[in-house]
């Protein structure tokens, strides 16, 4: 995980965390409160999915590029032995 993926999430805990507290000490009816809760970890859960799809996404785009890199090498590679071997023939 990169510095900035841990920032982010730092923020989306302390932002639940936050928003927690401030509803229990939150002078609401008992309902109102559970009502207001439910929709906070709704949304963080939702930030989670996003941000866990995206990191997702850059992982394969990464997965992507190494593949290309290794076909391209591995494709170097058997241009180098067939002239060696077409040299030595």
């Amino acid at each position: 995980m990169n510095d900035n993926s841990k920032v982010v999430t730092a923020l989306l805990a302390g932002f639940a965390a936050g928003a927690i507290v401030g509803l229990l000490f939150a002078p609401d009816k008992g309902s109102e409160t559970r009502d207001k809760i439910n929709e906070s970890l709704s949304d963080l859960g939702d930030a989670i999915k996003e941000r866990a799809e995206e990191q997702f996404d850059q992982l394969s785009e990464l997965k992507d590029k190494l593949i290309g890199l290794v076909k391209s090498k591995v494709s170097e590679v058997e241009t180098m032995v067939d002239d060696e071997i077409e040299e030595h023939a």
